[in-house]
């Protein structure tokens, strides 16, 4: 015939809310009848001596009974003493692997009871004791040991000081005991549990206490609450498939989420993400309590309760810090421009790209009349061309094999990948606009002749325009001005951009008139002004902080690329470093392809503009060319040979005859530190 146990009674009660918010739905631990689990002391597990039995486990209809049953050591007795006396009539239990929907516990597994000074759950106590007499006959104590409350956490720390008899005429204005302030009327007592110093009184509530606490306090009690979580956590990877075996291991849903948590702890759901550490109990929290009311510090408490309970950094009993991104955020440059030019540019499936040009505005190439009996004559077309290769433009990156195993927060290699695409697209965008501005002799350079950068390339292709920062300062208006006149050479496709830096954009959108106004208040009416369907800003062009802007139709530069050149990635695995290597590249060919195509808005800093120069007559009979007069306007006139070569400064009027069939070219030059608004003014003739 078993024993007779020591003491009986409910460890927990269904459909009672406990003090932590939560409810223990019906039959959440129906699958623990008859499981024995240890009996200890305020659910203390560092130490053999803080296990004072065990416990045999009884599902009813109103919750889990228990049969209780000391050991015969002095710390079990000791403690059957406690019950038989009435100092002791709660009971709590710790639980883990949870099944919970919103505040309704629906499963999980008791993993022990322990004494506790109060319970957590309202229907957690001690029913029945039985002592056993002298000549081995056993009386049940009555019903009278129930006088548990069951409202609220009562602190155990608020018994071990009785009121005390004050004057209330002497309290009036007497400022209320806080945390900080414990003993606001310096008598040197904590007032903050006293009733007589108008304190919480013996059966103040955790939620009374905590009300108390500054804000900074209140972390650190949060913080003791999230430690708890990490070792539970721990120890359900341990935990049984079945919960009547203890032996066995088990894996319980909070709706779609796993919940590892002390059934009793007052946590948030951020916590349910905490990893292995220390367990902190109900009764643990109020072990702290006890301690600050004794002690009058709470920070002092809870520095006590760690070294005595092994820990020595403080830090670990705070929350961890949840991330508020799903991956490392890049900082980069603005990148929204990117592919807007890579998907504007025109793409031809050969790399080798070649542009050639027919001249057909020669005076020689127009539609003649004809008058009978004269010699018809041959029309003139000046050919040129420029043919420009691939070069291959690559990213390489590499990941130690250990920290992709490490890292899984996140998927490391999709995310440097995407990294890896970012920065190479950019790189492209940026030497198709301005080139990537690396020294010429640097091994990293993409190569100009490769992909044609359009800020720099030649006039034939880009028209450069500058713009005084004088009238930048004196009149705003005269980029604008700058960009209108300008358009008389452009010959690019229709609805161009214009891409330029945010600093430059301000300056034009901050453009006033003389009351204040401004004159340009959207992008949509500045783009309007400028004669561009809209105005792009670009980080990259502040790399060349002389460049305005740039206007283009980038369906007039072409991006060749063989097949099999496209963008490309590779990766492979270098077993000697244990390393992933990823190699992503493209090989590609870019230039200009239209004509006069695009146009440089640049700031000129020099002495000065100069206006348009006078163009040279030209005699198609004789070939005699003659160059006017430029005395005095900052300027000289000059032939171009095939080559591109300049001539020396040419005289003022006529000039020897070119052979018959033969062409010149003529160009006005300004002088050092001038400049024309273009630099576009050279004129092509050919004798007939």
């Amino acid at each position: 015939m078993a024993p007779a146990a020591d003491f009986s009674g409910y460890v927990t009660k269904y459909g009672i809310r406990c003090t932590d918010g939560r409810t223990i739905m019906a039959h959440a631990f129906k699958g623990q009848d008859k499981a024995q689990i240890p009996l200890v002391w305020q659910h203390q597990h560092n130490a053999p001596d803080n296990v004072l039995g065990h416990l045999i486990l009884e599902h009813r209809d109103q919750g889990v009974w228990c049969d209780g049953y000391f050991n015969d050591t002095q710390q079990g007795q000791n403690a059957k003493a406690l019950v038989i006396h009435k100092d002791i009539q709660a009971l709590s239990i710790y639980a883990n692997q949870l099944q919970q929907q919103g505040g309704n516990v629906t499963h999980g597994v008791i993993r022990e009871g322990s004494l506790v000074l109060a319970g957590a759950n309202p229907g957690a106590f001690i029913a029945n004791v039985n002592v056993q007499h002298g000549d081995g006959s056993l009386s049940e104590l009555d019903d009278e040991v129930i006088i548990y409350s069951g409202e609220e956490l009562a602190h155990a720390s608020a018994t071990l000081a009785p009121p005390k008899k004050v004057d209330p005429a002497n309290k009036g204005d007497m400022p209320k005991a806080t945390a900080n302030n414990p003993d606001p009327d310096g008598d040197g007592d904590n007032d903050l549990f006293d009733p007589a110093d108008g304190g919480l009184g013996p059966d103040a509530s955790v939620e009374d206490v905590l009300n108390t606490l500054t804000d900074q306090q209140k972390q650190v009690v949060y913080g003791l609450v999230g430690a708890a979580l990490q070792q539970s956590d721990a120890e359900d990877a341990e935990d049984p498939a079945d919960p009547a075996d203890p032996d066995s291991t088990i894996t319980h849903q909070k709706g779609d989420d796993p919940v590892t948590r002390n059934v009793f702890d007052r946590t948030s759901d951020a916590a349910d993400s905490a990893a292995s550490g220390t367990t902190l109990s109900h009764s643990d929290m109020q072990e702290i309590f006890g301690m600050a009311h004794k002690g009058g510090s709470l920070k002092g408490a809870v520095e006590e309760w760690a070294l005595a309970h092994g820990i020595d950094d403080i830090s670990t009993l705070f929350p961890y810090d949840q991330a508020v991104t799903d991956t490392p955020e890049f900082i980069s440059r603005r990148t929204e421009w990117v592919n807007g030019v890579l998907t504007g540019v025109r793409r031809t499936p050969f790399s080798r790209i070649r542009s050639w040009t027919a001249d057909i505005t020669f005076q020689e190439a127009r539609a003649k009349g004809y008058i009978k009996g004269n010699l018809k004559k041959e029309e003139f077309i000046r050919i040129a061309r420029r043919i420009t290769t691939p070069q291959t433009i690559y990213k390489k990156q590499k990941l130690d094999r250990d920290d992709i195993l490490d890292i899984t927060e996140f998927d490391v290699v999709n995310w440097l990948q995407t990294e890896m695409r970012l920065m190479l697209d950019e790189e492209l965008a940026r030497a198709i606009l301005i080139g990537d501005g690396r020294d010429v002799d640097d091994a990293d350079k993409i190569d100009t002749a490769n992909v044609r950068p359009i800020y720099g390339d030649d006039e034939m292709y880009v028209t450069p325009v500058y713009v005084s920062s004088t009238a930048i300062t004196t009149s705003a208006d005269a980029i604008v001005d700058g960009v209108v006149n300008a358009f008389r050479f452009y010959r690019g496709s229709g609805n161009p951009v214009m891409y330029t830096t945010r600093i430059w954009l301000a300056k034009m959108l901050l453009i006033k008139d003389t009351l204040g106004r401004r004159i340009y208040p959207t992008l949509q009416e500045l783009s309007a002004a400028l004669g561009v369907s809209n105005v792009i800003a670009c980080e990259a062009l502040e790399a060349s902080p002389e460049l305005i802007g740039i206007v283009v139709n980038l369906q007039d530069y072409t991006v060749g690329a063989d097949k099999g050149g496209e963008v490309n990635m590779f990766d492979f695995f270098d077993i000697d470093y244990n390393q992933f290597k990823y190699l992503m590249e493209t090989r590609v060919s870019g230039a200009m392809t239209r004509y006069r195509g695009a146009l440089s808005i640049i700031e000129f800093t020099g002495t000065g503009l100069l206006p348009d120069p006078a163009a040279p007559t030209f005699d198609e009979v004789t070939g005699v060319g003659t160059i006017p007069a430029f005395s005095g306007l900052h300027l000289t006139y000059v032939t171009v040979a095939d080559d591109g070569t300049l001539s020396s400064s040419l005289t003022v009027g006529a000039q020897s005859a070119i052979a018959s069939g033969a062409y010149v070219t003529y160009r006005a030059v300004p002088d050092s530190g001038y400049e024309f608004s273009t630099d576009n003014f050279q004129w092509t003739f050919r004798r007939d």
